[in-house]
């Protein structure tokens, strides 16, 4: 893959400056990603139209309780429909704190609340621990509806990168507990597929972008042993699920430079055939995380522009 070549030119200007993310030491690694979506992020401060507050729900079947962060419209009076938000960080990687900026433009622009969950990482809480916290989460904030004052009926779960693999995962465990109801799924960017066999996840070997020996390290982390057999979970990677039927309506976006998107492409594919309604967009130029490594291009803008209105369609707000 020509990927400096492809490279859409104002993300061009902003690789230069990134750090190498080296996941063979993966306390560091985080230190890096939180200062290089830290420099991102710089003179963004806490919105003053939104509101947040930090709880602690119930770990799942005895595992430690799980924080979560609720956003809201300062001022909102009476029910709104909530975004359920699992950060991205290649199962090993991240924390909260680092999707703020994103949540804030969301509650405002699209008019709704959000719930973002702090799931424990990889390798210390290997699978299931990371899912069953997302799921914690998930259930409290159904159970917490009449509190938060968001609508029940409408709780939308979503992430990016990981976060989008894990929301899929869990968009596939709420469906076979039958415990909430989720009304759509928004897949950023989402890692699915642990055997990383795709043409795109060969391709992508830059050091400074998420790359195929990142992605290898990050599922290894996470699965174990289990990589790449058929011993791995589908709520851990959502491609090995058989059935998709019954699903929430998705939204898919991806750049064709990400090492992910022959795999996003192949999920959205197969959730059409399944009977469930999906949107795939494909951002020519565009890397893994673009819109957060540069927030102010052109591209990222139409890529938030369009993740935001698919967000209002499906609250239908």
């Amino acid at each position: 893959m020509d990927l400096l070549g492809r490279l859409d030119p104002e993300l061009a200007t902003v690789l230069p400056a990134l750090p190498a993310l080296d996941l063979t030491d993966i306390p560091a690694a985080r230190t890096v990603m939180m200062d290089m979506l830290a420099a991102a992020n710089a003179g963004a401060q806490p919105s003053a139209d939104v509101v947040r507050t930090d709880y602690m729900a119930p770990g799942l079947n005895g595992a430690p309780d799980v924080r979560v962060r609720h956003y809201r419209p300062v001022g909102q009076s009476g029910v709104v429909p909530c975004l359920y938000w699992i950060h991205g960080g290649g199962h090993v990687l991240g924390q909260i704190e680092q999707d703020d900026p994103m949540m804030d433009r969301i509650v405002e622009t699209v008019g709704c609340a959000v719930v973002s969950v702090d799931w424990r990482r990889s390798p210390e809480h290997p699978f299931p621990a990371g899912m069953d916290d997302c799921y914690a989460g998930l259930t409290w904030t159904h159970r917490s509806a009449g509190d938060l004052d968001v609508d029940p009926e409408r709780i939308a779960i979503g992430g990016a990168s990981s976060g989008g693999g894990s929301a899929a995962g869990l968009a596939l465990l709420a469906r076979d507990r039958g415990e909430v109801p989720v009304c759509f799924q928004l897949l950023v960017y989402p890692m699915l597929d642990d055997r990383n066999v795709t043409p795109s996840s060969h391709a992508v070997t830059e050091p400074k972008v998420w790359n195929r020996e990142s992605n290898l390290i990050g599922w290894r982390a996470y699965v174990g042993d289990a990589v790449g057999t058929d011993q791995v979970s589908p709520y851990a990677a959502p491609t090995r699920a058989t059935d998709l039927t019954g699903l929430p309506p998705a939204y898919l976006p991806v750049g064709d430079l990400d090492l992910f998107v022959d795999e996003d492409i192949e999920y959205a594919q197969r959730l059409l055939q399944a009977d469930v309604a999906a949107e795939l967009h494909v951002y020519p130029g565009g890397i893994h995380g673009f819109d957060l490594l540069a927030p102010e291009s052109a591209l990222a803008q139409r890529f938030i522009a369009d993740r935001d209105d698919a967000l209002r369609r499906a609250f239908q707000v």
